[in-house]
This record gives structure tokens, sequence and C-alpha cells, in this order.
């Protein structure tokens, strides 16, 4: 599939993506305001190549209050030499660099949700403007994608990779194995359906053939270490798997336990404004009409607390961090064992 970007990205960079060696650099991104009319937002990115071979993409920052795969990407990008590299690795450690700064899901330029902007547009907003650059320009080059993420401020997961179900049988067995590669405790399959829908980056990358498996390593606003070496791990893992860092050093995959997300039912929400208290923890097993938690009104004692009850059995995958919560506020995500696909 072909994508037809609306004009010609605006963001530029001096660095040569054909070039041998390592190059640090920054995309650039026209900004203009009253403090600098012609300014740009600088957005750090690493090229890595050597000679012919696959591009890997890698990407963290795609939500700025999500730190393990920022962390794992920096080191990365300091640890690999060109004499590992076989083809090309790309690096963007914090894609949407102002969200990343002010350490928010959404850019404060703009309120823009990066993951829910794409294929973007090349003269729209500062965050449409890198969803744009990316599919039109990164995307065009990459072999694989791996897009970090963890649950940022409102919720903490357990550590997951995540595939989407490929349009042909093969394209699903390849993104299988990678997942496996990857070794993260839970993998993950969605039929697209959940969350951004078609408006991600895993979304875009599939329609343009990309290969691309996400991650949730963690939450609630805080670094997991265990999250951060469960994405270091697994990167290596799956550039060795392709051939771009034939020589790593890996330890060998843990078993992945299959699972998916079982429709909408798969999601309490929060029915009033109050405090939760919840009744379960993160990888805890639940049943239909199990209780999820309590919400206490913060109007006062008069009013009891409501009881919030799950509509389906499931593993908890994640759970909302922030004690207050209001009405839409996603609680918890389940989700199921699968058989062979």
């Amino acid at each position: 599939m072909k994508m037809s970007p609306a004009g010609e990205t605006r963001i530029w960079t001096t660095l040569d993506f054909d070039r041998d060696g390592k190059q640090h650099d920054w995309l650039r991104l026209p900004f203009s305001t009253d403090q600098t009319a012609y300014g740009v937002i600088p957005i750090p990115i690493t090229c890595i190549r050597n000679g012919a071979g696959p591009t890997a993409l890698l990407i963290a920052g795609n939500h700025g209050d999500e730190y393990e795969g920022q962390v794992a990407l920096g080191k990365l990008a300091r640890q690999v030499e060109p004499h590992d590299v076989r083809g090309r690795i790309l690096i963007l450690p914090a894609l949407n660099y102002p969200a990343v700064v002010a350490g928010r899901r959404l850019s404060p330029l703009d309120e823009g949700n990066l993951n829910r902007l794409f294929p973007g547009e090349a003269n729209g907003t500062p965050t449409q403007m890198i969803a744009h650059y990316v599919s039109s320009v990164l995307l065009a080059m990459a072999d694989i994608v791996i897009d970090l993420h963890s649950g940022g401020r409102s919720l903490s997961y357990l550590a997951c990779c995540l595939i989407r179900v490929g349009k042909t049988g093969a394209e699903t067995a390849r993104l299988m194995e990678l997942l496996q590669v990857f070794g993260a405790p839970i993998g993950s399959i969605s039929d697209g359906s959940g969350g951004g829908g078609a408006t991600t980056l895993s979304a875009v990358a599939q329609a343009l053939g990309v290969p691309t498996l996400t991650t949730e390593l963690g939450g609630g606003g805080t670094f997991s270490t265990t999250g951060e070496a469960i994405a270091s791990q697994g990167i290596y893992r799956v550039l060795k798997h392709i051939g771009v860092l034939p020589n790593a050093e890996t330890k060998p995959a843990p078993p992945v336990r299959l699972m998916r997300v079982a429709g909408r039912g798969a999601f309490t929400y929060a029915p009033i404004h109050g405090i939760f208290e919840p009744a379960v923890e993160l990888g805890d097993s639940v049943d239909t009409g199990q209780t999820a938690g309590l919400i206490f009104p913060v109007e006062g004692s008069q009013k009891p607390p409501e009881e919030v009850c799950f509509s389906q059995p499931g593993l908890v995958a994640c759970r909302r961090a922030p004690a207050l919560a209001a009405p839409g506020d996603c609680l918890f995500k389940l989700v199921t064992d699968v058989g062979a696909m």
C-alpha cells in the first residue's frame, strides 16, 4: 500500500541516512513563537549504519511520560558501534520531544496525542507533523519497527509485547515469531479494533507492510528497572534474529504467554467521580461479577462507596494508577489466554 501524505514533510535533518558510521543529530521541526520566530523543535535521532542489510527503526517517547523505552534506547545508542551492525539502526528515544520534556502523554504545544494522529499531516500541528515524518520518511526506510510504550501516568502495566494480526497468515506467523524472540512475559495479540485503531504508528506501519512490535513495560509515572531490562534484552534478541546485530551476546528468550483482549468487556470504567480503592492487583486472575474495587464519592461520607465489578473473566494486565477517578476513566484491562494460531 502506498501512502499519500498531504504534501512534503517540513521536518529536516543534517544527518545522512546512507552514510556508514554512527551519527547523532536532530530532526528539526519548524515552530515559530513569540520567543523564537525562526525556531525549531529538536528531536534526537541516532543513525548507526554499516553496509547493506535490514533497517531497524527503534522508537520511544511516542508518549512523553513513558520512561523505560527512553532509557533503553539511550543505552543502545551509546553502546552499539558501527562495526557491530550489518545494515542500519535508526534510534529515536524521544519521538514526541515536547511531551518528553514536559513528562506528559500529550504535547504541551498542541495537546496532541502522537499515537492517535498517524499518518499525520505535513502542514499540520507539531504533533501531526511528527506523525507525518515517521509515516512518509522513516517507515519508507524500515524493515522492522519496535515502538516502546509503558502505561504512562494513568496506568500501571504488566510487561508485555503486542502485535496486530497480519493481513495474511504468513504475515501473522512472522509477527508471532518476532513476538517470541522479543521474549516479554506476555505476548498480546490484537485485531487492531481497540485503542487508537487505524491512527497508531503500528496501524500505519502494518498498512505499509512493515512488521511492528509494540510494548507496555510499566507505568504509573515511575521507572521500572525490570521493564527497561525486558526492553533492552528483547531489542538485542530481535536485532540479532534479523541479522542487524549478528554477533550480539543475548540471553535465550523466556517463555511467552500468548494472550488477547476479548472485546470491550475486558475494560472496566469508573461510573462516578471519587477515590478509587482497587480490590485486585496486577497479574491477578478474576471472574465475572467479582469486585474490581470501590469508588468513594468525594461529595462526603453521607454517600456510600460504589462497587465496581468485572464483566468477564481474565488476567489483570493493567490498572489505573491515580487514586482519583472520574466517570469514564479506565480502571482495569483484562487479557485472556489464546490457543494456537
